[in-house]
């Protein structure tokens, strides 16, 4: 897949103050995905309500709210009840800030950055939904897909028609997949999330590196089925391995972030 940064002419360099104004900024963006990642599943509102205890429902003041300070601060509970503040909250702001620094160090200019910076926020809060709630909420997922498009698009037509080409490859091989699995079991095998999912992705991976996006996420589910299988024996042999339901859509953004990685480090042909 065509990408802007591969374009004859170079990109100028993102500017020093740009770069640090993203550093800061990144937690402050983790502390908002989590906000998407604990009320979208809900269905609630994520952006006039105020931030509150899940256990007591006491507003938060705004000193309760600097990402990963008022955690370490708080020691990780609330100061109302008393109650655990989930650790995930805190991962989510360190890794927000992780991705701006990946970002950042595979180059580019203001565009690219920004477009890595988009991408990896939104796979990492669509991996922690899945990892959480088994559920990929569409406002992410179509975001997810925006970005693909206008980065794609700000490369011109032939990469345009690259992504449009992959997304409908990546939608259509899912949702044969779904619907042939449903009417051969006679149950789902595969959450409708993950077919709209595979829209972004397979518009990011393109139609040369889709097959290997799908391979890395099918052996890091076999892989992450196989670790909880080891951890938890008794449930696993209750349910069985294959009945249990596993977070697939994680492991797809994690194919997609690993895809990501290999292209910045130049190890695919592309």
């Amino acid at each position: 897949m065509l990408l802007p940064a591969e374009t004859a002419l170079p990109a100028p360099e993102l500017p020093l103050a740009a770069g640090v104004f993203l550093l800061l900024l990144a937690p402050a963006i983790g502390s908002f995905l989590g906000v998407l990642v604990d009320r979208l599943p809900r269905g609630e509102d994520v952006l006039w309500r105020r931030s509150q205890c899940r256990s007591c429902a006491a507003a938060l003041a705004p000193w309760e709210l600097l990402p990963i300070l008022s955690f370490c601060a708080s020691g990780g509970r609330c100061r109302h009840c008393g109650a655990a503040i989930p650790a995930w909250a805190l991962y989510l702001e360190i890794a927000a800030l992780g991705v701006a620094v990946l970002a950042l160090a595979a180059g580019g200019g203001l565009g690219a950055v920004l477009f890595s910076c988009l991408f990896l926020w939104g796979l990492l809060a669509l991996a922690l939904c899945d990892l959480l709630w088994l559920r990929l909420p569409d406002p992410l997922t179509a975001g997810l897909f925006l970005v693909v498009l206008i980065w794609a698009g700000s490369a011109g037509l032939q990469a345009l028609g690259f992504a449009l080409l992959g997304a409908g490859l990546g939608l259509g091989s899912f949702y044969a997949l779904r619907w042939g699995y449903q009417h051969l079991r006679g149950r789902e095998g595969l959450g409708l999330g993950d077919v709209k999912l595979m829209a972004a992705l397979g518009g990011f991976a393109g139609p040369l590196d889709l097959p290997l996006l799908v391979l890395i996420a099918a052996l890091t589910a076999l892989g992450g089925g196989g670790i909880a299988h080891l951890r938890r024996p008794e449930q696993a042999s209750a349910t069985g391995l294959a009945q249990q339901p596993l977070p697939f859509g994680a492991a797809l953004c994690a194919a997609a972030a690993l895809l990501w990685l290999l292209r910045g480090l130049d190890l695919l042909w592309l």
